[in-house]
């Protein structure tokens, strides 16, 4: 068994040049519920929310960006630290500015799509936070960060025009 621990601290944090906030970096996890009866594959999308270190509200898993790793691999440890899954990176849903309440500074955050392809039963965050598969319309209730939603309406829109390029493909 492999002991996995969050990283701590901010010693290798990258902040912006032009907002002084921190650069964060996440993912929206997400798969397609297999055992769905509705032939609409869209509503068989299912993403992965967490809670808040606080606990109240939905949220994806995301976090600082630091200065010895690549994007990607910082969504990835993202994803495997906060919410105990492993996937594939897609193309980057957008970038967003948002204010921090804690520091009350405005970090810059890119959002990655994720296909989970391996849930962990352990996992370095997980007696701090808990992980939910939900429908994209519970996800959309549940966030209360507006750049959030958007990313997951950006998710939503890249995978209905993939579903619909592959119906006509199959024509």
């Amino acid at each position: 068994m492999v002991c996995l621990v969050a990283r701590q601290g901010r010693e290798l944090q990258r902040y912006s040049s032009s907002t002084g906030g921190r650069l964060v970096v996440g993912c929206i996890p997400y798969k397609f519920n297999i055992n769905c009866t509705d032939d609409d594959l869209l509503h068989a999308l299912e993403v992965l929310v967490i809670s808040s270190q606080k606990g109240y509200g939905m949220m994806f898993p995301k976090g600082g960006w630091e200065s010895d790793e690549t994007i990607k691999q910082a969504a990835s440890r993202e994803a495997l630290e906060e919410a105990g899954v492993q996937g594939n990176l897609e193309r980057m849903l957008g970038k967003w500015r948002y204010e921090s309440g804690a520091q009350s500074a405005v970090n810059e955050s890119v959002v990655f799509p994720m296909t989970v392809t391996e849930e962990l039963l352990h996992w370095p965050e997980m007696a701090v936070r808990h992980r939910r598969w939900v429908s994209v319309g519970e996800a959309m209730e549940g966030c209360k960060h507006p750049w959030m939603r958007e990313a997951l309406e950006r998710l939503v829109s890249r995978v209905s025009c993939s579903i619909h390029l592959k119906s006509i493909s199959a024509v």
